[in-house]
């Protein structure tokens, strides 16, 4: 896709004058448009573009929508239909009334290149400057910051299903990028034990029922990470993400004992000695949540709790300008791993978000 810059021209005639009809007390996104112009301009984002190619939307409304669909929470399928049908976002975005705007997928392809271009910040910081120059920002003004969570896109697993998961993982990684290597060294009933996933196993009802199932997956991993340890194993085998994260998880849920045992060769194998590996409860103790794997497509996403609320994912935390004689504005975002407490982050929040004040 390649840019075709749009000038930031006025609001059409017929545009202005319908909103104007339909408005006559006003409305918020044309006073938007009325005191603060259109914001962005398409300059700001010509490094996410091509020189050439197919010509892409123009981005500066594109950006603008994007605030506009998060301050309504509205999907990119209605986003865009309200780009079409609604005469206020016409009237801020300076269309025409005959505009038939665009597909809703260009919304998420457009999110999709200021993350890759490192420009998903420039449209909080671009509204911030803009605010700070038509003295909507006071210097030492009054702010306040507060968190929340936000969800991991992954499913909230318990410890025995996040075991039991990144196993799965792993087989399916190994699976991939050494087929022949796993087939030779997998135990064959790793292919009906773990070829659902873990959710959709019954697993047993009991604590003692439950730890015997633990230490069956305990004792399949145990010989997967012996396997691939092993002196005449591929030394790049290790270095598989999965493959790491199961010795992680490993460590984490399960330890070592002094005592060892005798593990079941497979068909035409030795057996060999191993130390004993247990489940691990609340009396050996548990890693730091912020180390704690929650799942194994997304090794970042932690568990925690604030107040009543608990969530697997990550924690946000916003500062937000609140003088009584100006409006309140969002200033700062700052997106932490969950077990990260509120003051820890309180100092460095506060401080970016005064610099927009100063």
């Amino acid at each position: 896709m390649s840019l075709c810059p749009t000038l930031c021209r006025d609001v059409p005639a017929a545009t202005a004058a319908i909103a104007r009809a339909a408005f006559p007390q006003g409305n918020p996104y044309l006073r938007l448009r009325d005191h603060l112009g259109t914001i962005f301009s398409d300059a700001q984002f010509a490094p996410l573009f091509a020189p050439c190619g197919q010509p892409a939307e123009c981005p500066w409304r594109l950006a603008l929508v994007s605030l506009l669909q998060f301050a309504e929470s509205l999907s990119d399928r209605r986003a865009a239909e309200a780009v079409r049908s609604r005469i206020d976002w016409k009237y801020l975005l300076g269309l025409e009334l005959t505009d038939p705007g665009f597909d809703a997928s260009v919304l998420s392809e457009f999110r999709s290149r200021l993350v890759a271009g490192g420009l998903e910040e420039q449209l909080l910081d671009t509204l911030l400057v803009l605010c700070r120059e038509h003295k909507l920002l006071s210097a030492r003004g009054r702010q306040r910051t507060d968190s929340t969570h936000v969800l991991g896109a992954v499913r909230s697993l318990n410890r025995l299903a996040c075991v039991t998961e990144t196993m799965r993982a792993a087989l399916n990684a190994l699976a991939s990028a050494a087929p022949a290597w796993l087939r030779a060294h997998a135990n064959p009933v790793w292919i009906e034990r773990y070829s659902k996933p873990a959710d959709d196993y019954d697993v047993p009802q009991g604590e003692a029922k439950r730890r015997v199932h633990a230490e069956q997956i305990r004792h399949d991993g145990h010989q997967l990470l012996a396997a691939i340890t092993a002196p005449d194993a591929p030394a790049w085998l290790r270095e598989i993400p999965a493959v790491e994260l199961l010795r992680q998880v490993w460590v984490q849920n399960f330890y070592l004992t002094d005592q060892a045992q005798t593990i079941e060769p497979r068909a035409g194998a030795s057996s060999e000695a191993t130390p004993l590996v247990h489940w691990r409860t609340d009396h050996e103790g548990f890693p730091p949540s912020l180390l704690m794997a929650g799942s194994p497509y997304d090794p970042e996403a932690h568990y925690a709790k604030k107040g009543t609320t608990t969530w697997i994912g990550y924690k946000v935390h916003l500062t937000e300008a609140c003088d009584e004689s100006g409006p309140h504005l969002i200033t700062h975002v700052e997106t932490t791993p969950t077990p990260v407490v509120d003051r820890e982050g309180l100092l460095q929040t506060l401080a970016s978000a005064a610099g927009w004040a100063a």
